[in-house]
């Protein structure tokens, strides 16, 4: 049984993590297999959005550890945890190499991995019931890949503290700290997740996938670096799109709406 569901509906790739009674706990090879299918939705020209969700009651627990210690036995290598390590990692490098925007509807649990895994997605849509977390350090383990993704995503002293700590926060919370996008409804979930991957689907391809490589770029530039980048973004937008017949005003834009 596979542990993930892959469909393309329009310009929606849609992956689905598909172990509910594991809690969509990842292992190796749900790992590969949500690299090929980024792979595949990437190199996809009709896909221009990739939706994540999940089967069952929570979104992904983690690391299916039960399956990590089946594998390498009671301790296990330093190049077996290397591999499984890189595995996860290679998720969410590829999140973040991708032009298409990334989009995670997160429902029950989102913990420790699977916090990064939605972390690293470009925009999460919690559902009202979500519960985010990396309690890792409370078995003795180092949230340690996902304090890259953490650290740009809510200030320093909040990140410190969801990993020292390893409490896990509820959605509105996540949202106040910046580790959500917004918060849904349940009532409403379904139905507002496809409105917002819809809407961006019919945005043009190529402004989206600039946009996404700037965003991400600019972590590794200075602020000078980063408005030349911008300047150099700037032309290669305006030569995609037809300047006589776009709004230009953002008051003309938003009539267009």
């Amino acid at each position: 049984m596979s542990s993930i569901r892959v469909d393309v509906a329009g310009a929606i790739g849609r992956l689905t993590l598909a172990r509910p009674e594991e809690g969509n706990a990842l292992d190796a090879a749900s790992a590969h297999a949500i690299v090929d299918a980024l792979m595949d939705f990437e190199a996809d020209d009709e896909v221009r959005v990739v939706l994540i969700n999940a089967d069952g009651p929570d979104f992904c627990t983690g690391v299916d550890l039960e399956a990590v210690a089946t594998a390498h036995g009671a301790g296990g290598s330093a190049n077996d945890h290397e591999r499984d390590a890189t595995d996860i990692g290679r998720i969410f490098l590829t999140i973040r190499g991708m032009r298409k925007p990334v989009v995670a509807a997160v429902q029950g649990r989102a913990l420790g991995d699977g916090c990064g895994f939605a972390t690293a997605c470009d925009v999460v849509l919690a559902r009202d019931d979500a519960r985010f977390g990396y309690p890792e350090v409370r078995i003795g383990f180092v949230p340690a890949m996902v304090m890259a993704m953490l650290r740009r995503s809510v200030g320093e002293k909040q990140a410190f503290d969801l990993v020292l700590s390893g409490r896990v926060i509820p959605a509105g919370e996540a949202e106040r700290l910046g580790l959500a996008t917004r918060v849904l409804p349940a009532n409403a979930f379904a139905d507002a997740i496809e409105r917002y991957v819809l809407g961006l689907a019919a945005h043009p391809a190529e402004t989206m996938g600039m946009t996404k490589r700037l965003f991400y770029r600019l972590d590794l530039l200075s602020f000078r670096e980063g408005i030349a980048e911008g300047i150099r973004t700037n032309v290669e937008s305006r030569q995609e799109i037809d300047l006589l017949g776009a709004p230009l005003h953002t008051e003309k834009m938003e009539k267009s709406k």
